[in-house]
């Protein structure tokens, strides 16, 4: 699968097409065991290794970014007023093609996933395809049996969910929707409010010992598992 070298390094890395192009002609590229001066060079990256100053480029079709969000950041990749996700994402991991597969309200926080296949996002986020979102929340009361067979039922216009009483005013939600404001529309109507809401896992991903703030890229066991979830 032979590909433009400036297209090529624009699909990888941080670089605009434009900043590839002035890459390569300033002699930066090296295509195998040479310098590469050409942008319109094609190159298959499978079959000869590509680096940029020396650093080899590693080539995947796609890329996942696995982010744990903290409160304050926008669930975004980019706004000029706050904060997004995607300033969390180191730059070795940067692609400019990274989008959101879901969202998280600004107060909320947890796993968000970043992803440049657009299909996979659109999947993960579809009802269709009913991937489970789990999320741990801080209630202002305790949540027992009542509650928990309302949100089995369905309420609020929301689909069935899963709802685990935890010890203490909190709980364990299980979605296979993500409609707008759901959790915290559906505990409102039960009589509570969410005074923290943490996404623990999305799918087969979770978000496990990942610090608040933190960013990694999905392991190979990862990727396919959740390609698998979305019957990819």
């Amino acid at each position: 699968m032979a590909l433009r070298l400036d297209r090529l390094l624009a699909s990888q890395g941080p670089w605009s097409r434009k900043e590839a192009k002035g890459l390569i002609k300033a002699g930066r590229v090296r295509v195998g065991d040479r310098v590469a001066r050409r942008p319109e060079e094609r190159v298959d990256p499978l079959a000869t290794p590509v680096f940029v100053d020396g650093e080899p480029l590693a080539y995947r079709r796609h890329r996942h970014v696995l982010v744990h969000k903290p409160p304050g950041v926008l669930s975004a990749t980019r706004d000029p007023r706050a904060p997004t996700v995607l300033d969390l994402v180191p730059e070795e991991l940067r692609r400019r093609d990274l989008g959101l597969a879901g969202r998280l309200d600004k107060d909320a926080e947890g796993l968000v996933l970043l992803t440049t296949d657009g299909e996979l996002a659109h999947r993960l986020t579809h009802p269709r395809w009913k991937v489970e979102k789990v999320y741990e929340v801080l209630l202002d009361a305790p949540v027992g049996e009542a509650e928990a067979r309302a949100f089995a039922e369905g309420l609020a216009g929301f689909a069935p969910a899963e709802l685990l009483p935890l010890p203490g005013a909190r709980a364990r939600v299980t979605l296979r929707e993500g409609k707008h404001h759901q959790v915290k529309r559906m505990f409102r109507a039960v009589g509570r409010r969410v005074l923290r809401l943490s996404r623990v896992r999305l799918g087969p991903l979770e978000l496990g010992d990942l610090p608040r703030g933190a960013a990694r890229a999905l392991s190979d066991d990862e990727e396919a598992a959740l390609y698998r979830a979305v019957g990819l």
